[in-house]
Parts: structure tokens; C-alpha cells; sequence
């Protein structure tokens, strides 16, 4: 089924969720995933919310590792 931002946000007040997990994998192929309180879950599907990513194997190095959450609204699931 295909979601959209507004769909997602329906959801997560409906079902009063209060934490969002997303996962994502490395450039070795290794899952990772983040915990993100619902208030900024807005931020991530506009692609606002930043991250530090230089705890990722793979990703930059320090000074160049300030990465964006970017929610792919069609993988959201409730657990």
C-alpha cells in the first residue's frame, strides 16, 4: 500500500505513538537504525532533521558527516 506524509501522520496521532524507529543500512550492508521522538517526525519527512553520521562504517569522516533523516513514508510500519 502506498503512503503518503499526511497518511503517516494520521497514523502516529491516531495510534498515539510516541517513538519512531528508522532503519537504514551501511555501505557494508550492516542495519542501523535511529530512535526519534513523534515531534520530529515532521522534520524527518520534510528531510529537515540532521544526524551525526560519522559513527556509520562507511560514511564521512567527522568534519563532513552531518547527514538528513529522510522518511520513506511507504516502508512505515507499526510493530
Amino acid at each position: 500500500m502506498a503512503y503518503t506524509r499526511n497518511d503517516v501522520l494520521h497514523f502516529v496521532k491516531d495510534l498515539k505513538i510516541r517513538f519512531i524507529r528508522l532503519q537504514f543500512a551501511d555501505d557494508l550492508g550492516i542495519s542501523k537504525n535511529v530512535a526519534i521522538s513523534v515531534e520530529q517526525l515532521e522534520k524527518t519527512l520534510d528531510g529537515e532533521l540532521m544526524f551525526d553520521g560519522s559513527c556509520i562504517e562507511g560514511f564521512d569522516r567527522i568534519e563532513e558527516s552531518e547527514m538528513y533523516l529522510r522518511t520513506d513514508v511507504n516502508t512505515f510500519a507499526v510493530f
